[in-house]
């Protein structure tokens, strides 16, 4: 399968021979991200694709990102950072995968940001861990970098690592390569905060000690979030509504929203494990 996956700046090189980089132009202001196509055609995203990914990795939710359109308007904001990958020749011109970081002091006063806010404060059940989702999306707003990794639920898992490895270098080349000390500052995050979903066990609290059975607890719905997870400093979850089982095997499980807080400095540890699970599979 040939993939054409954007990259900003031009500076990264994806391994293999299916694959090929391309520098993402800033955006217009018009909702679409653009995207050139080997011809030099443009191509574009908006929030209605945006929906659909968002949506790959389990059944709607309520999780607001049906802010979209907002959603959409900030991604393409920030040209420097983030990821847009298409398939090649594909009729449709869909988005397969879009990933990226906000800066969730930069952009608090937009609505979708907020909202975002708003929603985790009120799920979050766990009162110590509650004071500190509190400060990390308050005074501490500027230093955290919201990670926005949505794609099909299809998408090769090789392309994970090189995803978040050109991710996590664009971020660095930002913090010198951005037009003004105010957005290179906007990079220099200290925190990610990651929001996601996964299956976990109807009986995980009955689960104890290092077994088989406390690593079949969780199942991840995203392989990096395992990986996430371990490296997390502290992370919550939450009950998500109920969907209809389609496998035996899910029948033991509950769909779970799961927000984890990773610190920057743990990116190194993330990169090298990631690429070791894929390698694995």
């Amino acid at each position: 399968m040939d993939v054409v996956v954007s990259i900003n700046k031009g500076r990264h090189k994806m391994p293999g021979s299916t694959l090929r980089t391309k520098d993402c132009p800033s955006s217009s202001g018009n909702g679409y991200h653009q995207v050139e196509d080997e011809n030099g055609q443009a191509d574009s995203f908006d929030g209605e694709e945006f929906e659909r990914l968002s949506w790959s990795d389990g059944p709607a939710t309520d999780i607001p990102w049906h802010y979209l359109g907002g959603f959409v308007d900030l991604i393409l904001g920030q040209p420097m950072v983030g990821t847009v990958v298409k398939i090649e020749d594909d009729e449709d011109d869909a988005v397969y995968s879009v990933i990226t970081a906000l800066n969730l002091g930069r952009y608090q006063d937009n609505k979708c940001i907020n909202e975002l806010k708003g929603y985790l404060l009120k799920v979050c059940k766990e009162n110590d861990v509650l004071a500190k989702l509190r400060s990390l999306m308050g005074e501490h707003a500027r230093d955290v970098g919201l990670v926005v990794s949505q794609r099909v639920v299809n998408l090769p898992p090789q392309l994970l690592p090189p995803l978040y490895d050109a991710l996590f270098d664009e971020v660095s080349w930002a913090t010198e390569d951005e037009s003004t000390e105010e957005l290179q500052s906007s990079f220099r995050f200290k925190f990610y905060l990651i929001i996601s979903k996964i299956y976990k066990h109807k009986s995980v609290d009955q689960i104890k000690g290092p077994s088989r059975s406390q690593d079949e607890a969780i199942m991840y719905i995203k392989p990096e979030d395992e990986v996430f997870h371990k490296l997390s400093s502290w992370s919550f979850s939450f009950a998500l509504p109920a969907q209809q089982v389609t496998t035996n095997e899910l029948k033991s499980y509950q769909f779970t929203g799961l927000v984890m807080a990773v610190e920057a400095s743990k990116v190194s540890a993330f990169r090298k494990q990631l690429h070791l699970l894929i390698d694995e599979e």
